[in-house]
């Protein structure tokens, strides 16, 4: 067996599921393998695990990684069926590893296999596939598809605008004379001279609230706009994710892990009314009464992702809009309805939320969450909603 081979390859796989092994830690892992050896299976992986790991949250995505690839050093052959039967045939209790795994083990498999490149071969069926799948539904995706989105979606950012806050920071050149940072400075010298320290409004990231429909209708939907939430989480501070069906479900601390299977998978066990019915006023009702004071503050955007197809009476869902509206500072609707021509909001819950939002915006494709950061800005006007108003 080629060690030095495997080692480099089960780096690769590493990297691949995000975690960062680079060449110094294969180098340095091969000279310690001189000196434990590989007779004992646990000192093997506490060696390797030593040189490759800096962080405890790897540890798990680091477990299934050795514990697929160790058993067969082999696997990379017949990892092209991108669902490692053959190592799930051999213990079929044992759980089955995190897609974060499996991608880079086949995609490994397709570089080795892959035939010689032609020169002559023409690059644009790529940019076209591309294209063509940021604009495809997510209900009319295959699962491949699907996966390639997700990888997509990871890759996406919110780049909000800051706003101006009524707290003051150390600026050099501000506008402004920090006259407690100058009485300060003054006590430290002897000198006849006192400098003027300065200083300017501080600007920021105003918080944003998801608001997520994951009754039957919004299923598919919702199941790829919470790796979009979970993407948006992870690159900056201050959002709060809330999944309503039934009842209202706060799942901003499951987002907040970096790796999106283990999100999604805490998410799963906290939600209890999946794929069930829409009560869009009563659940906007508990958000309003219990967390709009915690989590609106300082110019907050709200993103409300559902389809409008609501059970509750339109008077308690028309009087809850109008509150949370009055809350924040900007309100925008994504409604994956929007993908159909001539689309006409008749519903009577639709009908109630129109006079409240500030942009009716489709929610469909990768396409359409690329564009958010426009409307969040406030930079466009969208004449559609007040036609509809």
């Amino acid at each position: 067996m080629n060690l030095a081979a495997n080692v480099m390859h089960f780096a690769r796989i590493l990297r691949g599921a995000g975690i960062p092994v680079g060449p110094d830690r294969v180098i340095d892992a091969l000279r310690a393998l001189e000196v434990t050896g590989i007779s004992d299976r646990q000192d093997f992986y506490w060696t390797l695990a030593s040189l490759f790991l800096d962080r405890r949250e790897q540890f798990e995505l680091f477990d299934q990684a050795f514990d697929v690839f160790w058993r067969n050093p082999r696997l990379l052959e017949r990892a092209m069926a991108l669902k490692l039967s053959a190592v799930e045939n051999r213990d079929p209790d044992a759980p089955k590893p995190s897609s974060r795994i499996v991608d880079p083990l086949a995609a490994i498999a397709r570089i080795e296999q892959a035939p010689e490149p032609d020169d002559e071969q023409d690059a644009t069926f790529t940019s076209s596939a591309r294209e063509r799948l940021y604009k495809a539904d997510f209900e009319t995706m295959t699962a491949s598809e699907l996966a390639q989105a997700k990888r997509l979606i990871a890759g996406l950012r919110l780049p909000i605008p800051q706003v101006r806050t009524r707290r003051l920071h150390p600026d050099a050149r501000g506008d402004r004379v920090d006259l407690r940072a100058t009485l300060r400075a003054s006590v430290r010298g002897a000198t006849d001279l006192i400098p003027l320290r300065r200083c300017a409004i501080q600007r920021r990231h105003p918080p944003l609230v998801i608001l997520c429909d994951i009754s039957g209708s919004m299923s598919r939907y919702a199941r790829m706009l919470l790796h979009f939430l979970h993407a948006i989480t992870g690159d900056r501070d201050r959002v709060h994710t809330f999944l309503f069906g039934t009842r209202l479900t706060n799942v901003t601390r499951h987002l907040r892990h970096r790796d999106v299977d283990i999100a999604l998978a805490g998410i799963v066990l906290a939600v209890e009314d999946w794929s069930g019915g829409t009560r869009i006023g009563t659940t906007l009702h508990e958000f309003n009464l219990r967390w709009s004071r915690r989590v609106l503050g300082q110019n907050a955007a709200v993103l409300m992702i559902t389809d409008g197809l609501d059970r509750d009476q339109q008077s308690i869902l028309d009087a809850e809009m109008a509150r949370l509206r009055r809350s924040c500072r900007r309100l925008l609707w994504l409604n994956p309805l929007l993908r159909f021509e001539g689309f006409q909001p008749r519903a009577a819950g639709m009908r109630a939320m129109l006079p409240h939002v500030d942009a009716l915006l489709p929610a469909h494709n990768i396409d359409s969450l690329a564009g958010l950061a426009q409307a969040l800005s406030g930079a466009h006007e969208f004449p559609g909603v007040n036609a509809w108003k």
